[in-house]
């Protein structure tokens, strides 16, 4: 006895050499092909059974692409991404009503032949013979979905697409020999809930349960009659049948199904006149795909655990690979975001600066000793409009955000003092302090020769004249005192603190590391991303040991299965007693320094304020022991000085770092800590300098660390009236294009003294630059 198939018919072989026979077969590929019976003798002759059986029978069936959910820390969902719209469900979870539209319509005798419909091969043979054209095809359901098999594995690639779909002889046998492996290894049942879930139904939908979803709102297994009819008469041309641009086409389709499913007695005449009545009622679910979809203004925090995914090795070996796992979708990924602390980021943003502002800001909040990211939100939201964006402000280039970051100015300074204080330095230093004074000649280098500052040409100041020292570190870092900071670098050399920065994880926004000169590492010159601020600082919160930043809590498959996904790496990067003193140092800031807008209420809270040259950039970073975050306000092509501006509804005659920044770190971190005990931080006493080191009492209380300079990055000399301009250069420093490689670099002449940045680095401008290397970034 012939041994049997559970689809019914005999074996693969065994139907091609017995039933068809190397001419049917012929036919068979013609008919599929819907062209004439023309050339089947010519085509048989050149064929074999043994030719045929030759094919390779192995295709491969990959998992379908579905949607990807992405969840906040509580479970909540943040947003669903997808290459293709596509929900998998059973075949006991399709309407039976759908389940017998679809083969009315595409294949009545599905239950009855094998791969290939010998009867169906004939008559279509015979039709397009009669006609001398095209007139009917006879590919079955089972031929089509190996079909869109092939479409499925070719992706969004154009190319491969193409040859998916080709009409020819080579790919229709080829489809014809795949057709006989899936009908003997799946059987009838499970080829048809693999049809269904695969075929396309247009408007973005990919399987039954997302077009169920997309046109009428429901379930696939919630399907009636007529919604059933009409989604199986989509199946031939979705553009041409769609019921949402042309419904009367889509009745007419519909009503065409009907009658097949009354034809072949798969409902009675009644069932399908009353179908046939029932206008389309569509309740259409709009697609809502991607980070823009994200709620409480998490679409950039989406984006960023989409680039962790793409990026990391835990996921591929390649950026090729992880693509592909991503693409293929049907993820389930936890992430660290805190809802509560991501809508008060959201709404201390809102309420400080409006998204048509001609400045923007980000706001990022890291969990000290853990790593994780809690919230990231913008004032430019994720989208593509006016006052819109795709770029993260909050991250360096790598991860979607701008080319370089951001100059961070005098919240610099912290790193400096915990390098100082971790090379025996006391935390009652006192340094001289001049209100002005040169470069120190010869500072000290990791490698190579020390800096050099050759005719004492570059130069560096404090706010106002009235700071002039000595002061010891308390007064120093709470006035954000710019002499004292390069005193105490050329002091202790520039090592230390590149090597601070270095365990930090203190890199510009372009990943790079920190240049050795005395004013990236004293006033903060150079371009970061407030994450990587908020990082580095929570690990003062966390008593010195830094954590790498972590987005995502746990990812699963949609067969449930366990990804590994990236864990946070932890390091002391410091002695506990010197995060502790940084701890202290920092309280004073915004008790009595100059972030004294910024400061909390009822909890201990530290924190520094930065404010750069022509005031393009203010910032605070702060942190409780239990929550780090950097706020960063200003122009994101570098292009507004924050002088005479109204942010937020609120006029400026000059922005500080204390007075913007400051209140959105405020009101950021009060909602975010709603409700969470307040932890102090270790106690450390830090003894006050003697008598004679204390600063003129006369000076000017401290507004912020903003500060002319007259240097490299402003030119000319400062005119000392505090409001961050030059006194007779006019450059504006270079930070010119932050989302362009367009920048472009005009002095005539070496502003650094010889050492040399990547091109464009400094850009804009078009003034002659007469000074050093001072950055003027306060």
């Amino acid at each position: 006895m012939p041994k049997k198939r559970s689809g019914g018919g005999l074996t693969g072989t065994q139907q091609a050499a017995k039933f068809l026979g190397v001419s049917v077969l012929s036919g068979a590929v013609l008919a599929g092909l819907a062209l004439p019976a023309a050339g089947v003798l010519g085509l048989a002759a050149k064929g074999t059974v043994q030719g045929f059986d030759e094919i390779p029978a192995n295709m491969k069936r990959p998992p379908l692409s579905q949607r990807t959910t992405i969840l906040d820390a509580n479970g909540g969902q943040i947003a669903t991404v997808y290459s293709r719209d596509r929900t998998v469900v059973d075949l006991k979870d399709i309407s039976p009503y759908m389940q017998k539209a679809i083969v009315a319509i595409e294949d009545s005798r599905f239950y009855e032949h094998g791969a290939v419909d010998l009867k169906g091969v004939l008559r279509a043979v015979n039709r397009n013979a009669q006609s001398g054209g095209v007139a009917q095809g006879a590919s079955t359901l089972t031929q089509q979905y190996v079909k869109n098999v092939f479409v499925e594995e070719a992706g969004d690639d154009p190319d491969k697409v193409a040859q998916a779909t080709q009409q020819t002889l080579g790919r229709k046998i080829q489809e014809l020999k795949y057709a006989i492996q899936v009908e003997e290894e799946l059987g009838k049942k499970k080829i048809l809930e693999n049809y269904l879930n695969i075929t396309f139904f247009g408007q973005q939908a990919y399987g039954i349960e997302a077009a169920a979803k997309r046109y009428f709102s429901k379930s696939a297994k919630d399907l009636t009659l007529p919604e059933s009819a009409m989604l199986a008469g989509l199946v031939q041309s979705p553009s041409r049948y769609d019921p949402v641009n042309d419904v009367e086409e889509a009745t007419k389709r519909r009503n065409t199904v009907l009658a097949r499913m009354t034809a072949v007695g798969d409902i009675s005449a009644a069932e399908a006149e009353e179908a046939r009545a029932t206008p389309i009622k569509l309740a259409i679910s709009r697609p809502k795909n991607g980070c823009i979809t994200a709620v409480d203004g998490a679409g950039f925090f989406c984006d960023y655990v989409r680039e962790v995914f793409l990026s990391d090795p835990v996921f591929g070996k390649t950026r090729e690979e992880r693509g592909k796992v991503w693409n293929q979708g049907g993820l389930t990924i936890r992430t660290t975001l805190d809802p509560k602390a991501q809508k008060s980021a959201q709404e201390s943003i809102k309420n400080h600066v409006y998204q048509n502002d001609k400045v923007a800001t980000a706001v990022t909040m890291v969990q000290p000793g853990t790593g994780k990211v809690l919230a990231m939100g913008q004032s430019k939201p994720y989208g593509f409009g006016k006052n819109e964006t795709q770029i993260n402000y909050s991250v360096n280039h790598s991860m979607g955000g701008s080319n370089f970051g951001f100059p961070v100015g005098s919240t610099f300074k912290p790193f400096v003092a915990a390098a100082a204080i971790e090379q025996g330095k006391p935390a009652n230093q006192v340094y001289p302090a001049p209100y002005e004074m040169p470069y120190p000649d010869n500072i000290s280098k990791c490698s190579g020769s020390p800096w050099r500052n050759y005719g004492d040409s570059q130069t560096v100041e404090n706010e106002n004249e009235k700071e002039v020292g000595p002061y010891p570190l308390r007064e120093a870092m709470e006035m954000s005192v710019n002499t004292y900071f390069v005193q105490m670098l050329a002091d202790i050399g520039m090592c230390p603190v590149t090597e601070m920065t270095d365990k930090l994880g203190v890199v510009m926004g372009n990943g790079k590391k920190l240049p050795e000169n005395p004013s990236s590492l004293t006033l903060g010159s150079d371009g970061m991303s407030p994450l990587t601020m908020s990082t580095a600082y929570a690990a003062f919160a966390n008593r010195g040991t830094y954590c790498t930043p972590t987005a995502i809590e746990s990812i699963k498959t949609a067969d449930g299965k366990s990804l590994a996904v990236p864990k946070t790496q932890c390091s002391r990067a410091m002695s506990e007693k010197t995060a502790d003193t940084i701890n202290q140092l920092l309280g004073g800031v915004v008790d009595s320094g100059t972030g004294q807008q910024a400061g909390l209420s009822g909890r201990d809270n530290a924190g520094k304020t930065g404010t750069t040259d022509f005031r393009k950039n203010a910032w605070f970073v702060g942190y409780t022991p239990n929550l780090s975050g950097a706020v960063w306000v200003g122009s994101p092509t570098q292009t507004v000085k924050m002088e005479y501006i109204t942010i937020g509804g609120e006029y400026h005659e000059k922005v500080f770092g204390g007075q913007v920044p400051g209140p959105i770190w405020r009101d950021a971190m009060t909602g975010a800590l709603d409700g969470v005990t307040a932890t102090p931080f270790a106690n450390v006493t830090i003894p006050d300098a003697p008598k004679e080191n204390q600063p003129d009492p006369s000076a000017s209380p401290p507004v912020d660390d903003a500060k002319p300079g007259n240097g490299a990055f402003n030119g000319g000399t400062g005119d000392g009236d505090g409001d961050g301009d030059s006194g007779n250069g006019d450059d504006e420093g270079g930070w010119f294009d932050w989302d362009d490689d367009n920048g472009g670099r005009d002095g005539n002449d070496d502003p650094l003294g010889g050492i040399t940045l990547p091109p464009d680095v400094i850009g804009g401008g078009g003034g002659q630059r007469d000074g050093g290397t001072d950055g003027g970034w306060r």
